[in-house]
């Protein structure tokens, strides 16, 4: 069993957040202005030739983009190193190598796809089995969603093996700890600026920590 990828969308129904770990296929960057800035560097939109190379340059002399985990999976936010990610809704996944070629959706359409199974799902419930009961998970022959929203209409979304157990805790330890510690209080956060996501280093890293340390990511 493992964990493939991890989303967190905002009230305004945008990706703000997104990190993967054993994914077999890599998603293609976003389309420019399709997604936020500081979202992922995994997804960040392909820029001019110009601008990349300024961006390579700045990048690696400057240490906040400096941060890994010690299986190479970037976990900072930057706009340039080449993503170490993985794919979505795969099974059989095992950590992916660097030459892993992207050949899913952009991600901005992936996200788009993912918060639009989430919202149909979670509507669907909601008809059928009245405003008491709620959607956390479903689970496919290839991959398992869940699902935890808080009251302020933040959703964190995981995938992974179809036969984990519930993650629904593990996604609310993430809201409790590292996003109240290093989103939520802040205060150079604009956790409702609909201009830039959580590009948090420390929020980052504390994630990763947090998800390798759970039993079902290996």
């Amino acid at each position: 069993m493992t964990i493939y990828s991890l989303y967190i969308f905002d009230r305004h129904c945008a990706c703000v957040y997104y990190q993967d770990w054993h994914r077999t296929k890599r998603p293609r960057v976003a389309v420019e202005g399709g997604i936020l800035p500081g979202v992922s560097q995994v997804i960040a939109p392909v820029k001019s030739m110009d601008a990349s190379a300024a961006v390579l340059g700045s990048t690696i002399s400057s240490p906040r983009n400096t941060l890994s985990s010690t299986s190479g999976v970037v976990v900072a936010v930057g706009d340039s190193a080449e993503p170490q990610g993985n794919a979505l809704l795969q099974t059989n996944a095992s950590p992916a190598s660097s030459s892993v070629a992207p050949t899913g959706l952009p991600f901005d359409e992936e996200a788009k796809l993912v918060y639009g199974v989430i919202l149909s799902l979670r509507n669907m419930v909601k008809k059928l089995s009245g405003r008491d009961e709620q959607f956390t998970n479903y689970r496919t022959s290839t991959y398992k969603l869940h699902l935890y929203e808080t009251v302020s209409g933040y959703k964190f979304v995981i995938f992974s093996d179809p036969n984990a157990e519930s993650l629904r805790m593990a996604l609310r330890s993430i809201y409790v700890g590292p996003f109240v510690e290093y989103v939520v209080r802040n205060p150079l956060a604009e956790m409702d600026s609909k201009e830039r996501g959580l590009d948090n280093d420390y929020f980052r890293a504390g994630v990763d920590r947090l998800i390798r340390g759970l039993a079902v990511f290996n």
